[in-house]
């Protein structure tokens, strides 16, 4: 069982747990502001530069109205307070490819300082967010990443590594090392997602996985329902199905409810990422003998910190630079920008009800 990085069990304990390409005149930020990707690129980050207050820092997540998306920028929010900065909130109620491209223009006529951006595709997103950037905008990436060349960071859940590996061992307990399984994923296009699953396949690929059989990724695009006729179309399709592995909250939450209403439940097990207020009933039922997650709240707690220290020429996204983030702590940017929060909490019946997000 992977163990809880020690930031999120002190953060739990504190606070219960609690994500058009044209050219837009006129909004590029106050030179003097030396925050620009040219400032970056030209000179050293000062660590010891003061956090600027009153910071304009917006967040796009993947959609809104999504349970996982509220707990995630709404620890983005808790930052903004804190660091006495603006918070804003936009993006699509759907998850396509090239739904948050309006909302980044918008936000470069808004002339804001910092834009947080769960992608829904890598490379859609990127000639707006150069659009932003060269207006002086930064740009983190968060829980799924943007292109690199086209964001300052990228704030990551945990390793992918890290994560492929947690959902196949997970996988590999519940079907007693041997039978289908199945993953139920998010959009298409979803970055994180397709990391995951990449790790995954290679995981299931190793001897001590070779009795697992991946039958099929199917997608639910993040949608409740679509998620639901996919999980119940997963079951139809393959009757010897052992487990059904979600690696998005959607998900993983729609598949228990079938399942734990159906002739399934106590036969085929379902696992992968949630939210444990949304997966409390299932475990407590036993439809779901285990899942895991970090905490949603200090991704985007984290990215907004991250945004401020760039926005502060604390950071300019180099490899080995380091800035404190709050009460999380101390953080150094990785290769290629990447800043990872800690390793995911493994949930069981046995200690879901500490967790409260």
């Amino acid at each position: 069982m992977l163990r809880s990085h020690q930031r999120l069990l002190s953060a739990g304990a504190t606070s219960l747990l609690v994500l058009g390409i044209a050219a837009c005149g006129g909004t590029t930020k106050d030179s003097a502001d030396n925050s620009g990707p040219a400032a970056a690129q030209s000179g050293a980050a000062d660590p010891n530069a003061k956090l600027k207050e009153g910071l304009k820092i917006a967040f796009l997540p993947k959609q809104l109205n999504n349970p996982y998306t509220d707990v995630e920028v709404g620890g983005g929010k808790v930052a903004a307070g804190e660091l006495k900065g603006e918070y804003k909130l936009v993006g699509p109620n759907d998850a396509s490819a090239s739904s948050q491209v309006s909302y980044i223009n918008t936000l470069i006529q808004q002339q804001q300082d910092v834009i947080g951006i769960a992608a829904n595709d890598p490379n859609a997103v990127c000639p707006s967010l150069n659009q932003a950037r060269q207006a002086g905008i930064k740009i983190v990436a968060f829980d799924s990443d943007a292109s690199k060349d086209c964001r300052d960071v990228f704030i990551n859940q945990a390793t992918t590594q890290g994560i492929g590996e947690s959902l196949v061992k997970m996988a590999n307990e519940l079907a007693g090392g041997a039978g289908e399984i199945a993953i139920l994923s998010a959009t298409p296009n979803a970055t994180n997602q397709n990391a995951w699953i990449e790790v995954m396949k290679t995981e299931l690929a190793k001897p001590e996985n070779a009795k697992l059989k991946l039958v099929k990724t199917a997608y639910g695009n993040d949608d409740d329902q679509k998620s639901f006729q996919e999980a119940q179309g997963l079951l139809q399709s393959y009757p010897n199905l052992k487990v059904i592995v979600s690696p998005t909250t959607v998900g993983i939450a729609a598949a228990s409810r079938y399942v734990s209403s159906s002739n399934y439940k106590g036969k085929v097990a379902i696992t992968g990422l949630g939210l444990p207020n949304q997966m409390r009933e299932y475990v407590k039922d036993g439809t779901v003998k285990k899942f895991a997650l970090w905490n949603p709240a200090d991704i985007g707690y984290l990215a907004a910190y991250a945004g401020a220290a760039l926005a502060s020429n604390q950071i300019t996204g180099k490899e080995g630079e380091k800035f404190k983030a709050g009460k999380l702590g101390e953080y150094t940017v990785g290769a290629a920008g990447e800043i990872v929060l800690g390793p995911p909490t493994e949930f069981t019946a046995e200690n879901i009800d500490q967790f409260n997000f």
